[in-house]
């Protein structure tokens, strides 16, 4: 995990419009500061699949109008955001 700042704070919009999309790494916005993060993979990536999996599953099953997005970028605060290993949209 690196802490990337130009001493500037950034809010989650401007992290928005900043965040590149075909990087190696994924970004989180942490009280202002950029973060990178190492994107899973492995066990960690496996668990994070199987889980959206049944949880869709679930979903369908039950017939509720719930999904599991691949990637997203949740809003914490203002000066704070991250995209999740997995989370369920209405």
């Amino acid at each position: 995990m690196i802490a990337l700042s130009d001493k500037k704070l950034l809010t989650f919009d401007e992290f928005v419009e900043w965040d590149p999309e075909d990087s190696a790494h994924h970004y989180e916005l942490r009280r202002g500061v950029i973060i990178e993060m190492p994107k899973p993979r492995g066990q960690h990536s496996r668990i994070a699949g199987n889980l959206a999996y049944e949880l869709g599953a679930v979903f369908r099953q039950a017939q509720q109008n719930y999904f599991v997005p691949k990637e997203c970028l949740i809003r914490i605060s203002n000066d704070t955001g991250y995209e999740p290993d997995t989370a369920v949209l209405s």
